[in-house]
């Protein structure tokens, strides 16, 4: 065997496992995708008046199965009035204390649902300031704040608007 065929015979699998290497450390191979949780989300559950707690029950009816690509997933306490998506989770509460809100607020209109968002160390809880029933969505930050608009539809439909007093949307 000539010199020039053995040189080719040794170089090509030596560059084929130099590249391997330089792709797999370029991140080229894909990762595994970390399984969902579906452990239960960590919820208080404050007790409810019967008017509040038929409106809750609707609206967790009524909530997706998935929010945007994020699963549902089970709660610890009050199903009839919490829910949770993704992981880490967002959780919506029902029946929960109006927030009080600064007269320098920025308040959000977002499909027909008024927000009164607050950062909140690395979460940010949103809470609705124009329904009978107050709401509150806990997003942490390492999830995108825009999955309270994939809520509104739900909000809507069984939560019925009130007057949000001297604040505006």
């Amino acid at each position: 065997m000539s010199p020039a065929k053995i040189a080719t015979l040794t170089a090509l699998p030596v560059a084929l496992v130099a590249g391997l290497v330089v792709f797999w450390v370029l991140g080229g191979f894909p990762q595994q995708p970390k399984p969902a949780s579906v452990s239960a989300v960590q919820v208080e559950a404050a007790p409810l008046d019967p008017d509040t707690a038929t409106v809750c029950r609707a609206l967790t009816a009524k909530l997706p199965s998935t929010l945007g690509g994020l699963d549902r997933r089970p709660v610890t306490a009050g199903n009839e009035q919490n829910a949770a998506f993704g992981d880490p989770a967002i959780v919506l509460s029902c029946g929960t204390a109006k927030p009080a809100i600064p007269q320098n607020a920025q308040l959000l209109g977002l499909s027909n649902v008024c927000w009164f968002p607050e950062e909140r160390g690395d979460q940010t809880v949103w809470q609705t300031v124009d329904r009978k029933v107050p709401l509150r969505v806990v997003v942490p930050k390492a999830v995108d704040g825009s999955w309270v608009v994939n809520l509104s539809a739900s909000i809507t439909e069984t939560v019925p608007a009130a007057d949000p007093g001297p604040v505006h949307c």
